[in-house]
């Protein structure tokens, strides 16, 4: 299931989600980032960090609204954090709010905390482990699992509060129950889906969310009444969620001392420093309290808010909650027969490495042949030229995204058309200055590219059809222009690019074919006029023959006719005699 929801079509290029994942679990594929859950530790900086908003959270805010209108029992399991990004008078108006919005139950993580507090102090009251690192933080658990499995070994086999808190909700309210765990976490919702302990925590919602709801049903938390919780109170183990809060839960309930320092880490960066120290064995005999977001849990990725002070929830929280261990008797009646252990893998990815030389084969492909141009500038995501060549050969990352190479050859492609053209490309802002000039264009109007980017473009040639399609945002195809001054014939397409709002123009030289149409016309004007005297001296010798023909006939005619005349007159002659 996913937990990230990702929009390709917002994705634009930039590789700043790439930039802010330390652990490198977003690859580029056919030019779109994508998160790859096998290797992602779900801390949220992606969605922090995307300028795009192309990374969203899903949300089971309508999955818990289900149970509620189906009328199934749903129990509420609150996260400490509460008590620094909530707005109340008095934290039973906290309890109040939730009922409001249908839960059954709404209890305290921190009841769960305690359990896995417990479950720490006997850790060190054993000394059989060289370090202790807290499993309270399921992105950190990730993290050591992916990537540092030599770690492993050091992990408190201990679940979360979460999922301890999980267990007994489940035992004491019957497994038909929905618990629904609200916090400002987003690996909480790979945590609940664990199969490890698959099935004691059905939803996961986050404060913005709770924010959301409480608002379209009207509810102000201010205004709600003041019911306590239904539950033993867990004392010091609502300190969870700021720095040092674990630590400070096991010194007050631990009896008794230990050997072990201890000590806390928060922040992605210093949780991986941390861990690359703990395998090159420079640390020994310590408790470590890792926590990957910056400040602890109040500063989760889903706290958007600005308003909120890290610094002022810690002071406030740590001077308004009493450093006193809970009553273990209560605690442990209520947890009888719930176990706590939890088993930490070896989830490490196993990518294929490259060799050396094919290392060198892949930065020869974007133009790197030498060291000194590996610029390692870290633009693509990556901290140098060679972890991104390891990248694309694992088909992580794409050739294309090293932003040196791409200008590089976008601006000598560019220069190659301005330079070899044999069209003239001329490119003129609103104001008709001329941005650029192809080189050819020296050959037509004589100036040069130094002198034509100085100019406007009426200095030298008609500007109309540019302003009118700065104008009129239409194009102009196929338009015949002559200059007669320059002796040019062209044939121009001149467009509007809205993105830079300026005209880019191409013109095709056509006088010659302009002059041969001429010549050809002209020919075929004097074939025309040679055809016409042709015909009519044809017609003059029809009218001489006509002529000739009509005096012939008439004269035949007149001898013709004094024959027969002639003969009529011998035949009367015979017939007298």
């Amino acid at each position: 299931m996913n937990i990230i929801n990702f929009a390709a079509n917002k994705c634009k290029h930039c590789y700043k989600c790439v930039r802010t994942c330390e652990v490198k679990a977003i690859m580029v594929k056919n030019e779109q980032a994508e998160i790859m859950p096998d290797k992602c530790v779900l801390c949220g900086h992606c969605l922090q960090a995307c300028p795009q908003t192309a990374k969203t959270l899903i949300s089971d805010l309508d999955t818990v609204k289900g149970f509620i209108r189906d009328g199934i029992p749903t129990v509420v399991s609150v996260a400490p954090s509460y008590m620094g990004l909530l707005k109340y008078k008095t934290i039973g108006q906290v309890n109040a709010a939730l009922k409001k919005l249908g839960f059954s139950q709404v209890r305290e993580t921190s009841e769960g905390a305690a359990y896995v507090t417990g479950e720490y102090a006997k850790l060190l009251q054993e000394g059989k482990m060289e370090n202790i690192i807290t499993t309270c933080c399921p992105s950190v658990n990730e993290l050591i699992e992916i990537y540092y499995p030599e770690l492993i070994p050091f992990m408190a086999p201990v679940v979360s509060p979460m999922i301890a808190h999980g267990k007994l909700l489940k035992k004491e309210f019957g497994r038909e129950t929905k618990v629904v765990f609200l916090g400002p976490c987003i690996a909480k919702k790979r945590e609940a889906q664990d199969l490890r302990h698959a099935g004691y925590i059905d939803a996961v919602l986050n404060f913005n969310d709770i924010n959301r709801w409480l608002e379209d049903e009207q509810v102000v938390i201010e205004d709600c009444e003041d019911i306590p919780f239904d539950c033993p109170d867990p004392a010091v183990n609502r300190l969870y969620p700021i720095t040092n809060g674990v630590v400070n839960s096991v010194l007050a309930t631990e009896k008794g001392g230990d050997g072990y320092r201890k000590f806390y880490v928060h922040g992605m960066t210093n949780c991986i420093d941390l861990c690359k120290s703990m395998v090159r064995g420079e640390i020994s005999g310590c408790f470590i309290e890792m926590n990957m977001c910056s400040g602890g849990c109040i500063k989760g990725p889903t706290v958007n808010d600005e308003s909120i002070s890290r610094f002022k929830v810690k002071l406030d929280m740590e001077e308004t909650i009493e450093k006193k261990p809970v009553d273990t008797k209560v605690y442990e009646e209520r947890a009888e027969g719930l176990n706590f252990h939890k088993a930490y893998l070896d989830r490490s990815p196993k990518d294929p490495m490259p060799t050396v030389e094919e290392i060198d084969a892949i930065l020869r492909k974007i133009g790197k042949t030498k060291p000194e141009h590996e610029l390692n500038c870290g633009a693509c995501g990556y901290s140098t030229c060679r972890e991104k060549a390891i990248a694309v050969y694992q088909k992580k990352a794409e050739l294309t995204m090293c932003i040196p190479y791409m200008h590089d050859k976008a601006e000598s492609l560019s220069n190659l058309v301005m330079e070899t053209s044999p069209n003239i490309v001329l490119i003129v802002d609103s104001d008709m200055k001329i941005l650029e000039y192809s080189a050819v264009g020296e050959k037509y109007f004589g100036k040069t590219k130094a002198e034509a980017t100085q100019m406007y473009l009426y200095e030298f040639i008609d500007p109309s059809d540019f302003q009118w399609v700065f104008d009129t945002h239409q194009n102009i195809h196929g338009k015949k222009v002559t200059y007669q001054e320059y002796g040019l014939s062209t044939l121009q397409n001149i467009v509007y690019i809205e993105k830079e709002n300026c005209v880019l123009a191409t013109f095709i030289d056509i006088t010659k074919e302009e002059e041969q149409q001429k010549q050809e016309y002209e020919k075929k004007l004097d074939t025309i006029e040679l055809a016409q005297n042709v015909i009519h001296r044809q017609m003059m010798v029809a009218q001489e023959i006509a002529g000739l023909l009509g005096e012939t006939t008439a004269e035949t005619k007149t001898t013709l006719t004094k024959l027969c005349r002639s003969l009529l007159e011998e035949g009367s002659e015979s017939e007298v005699r």
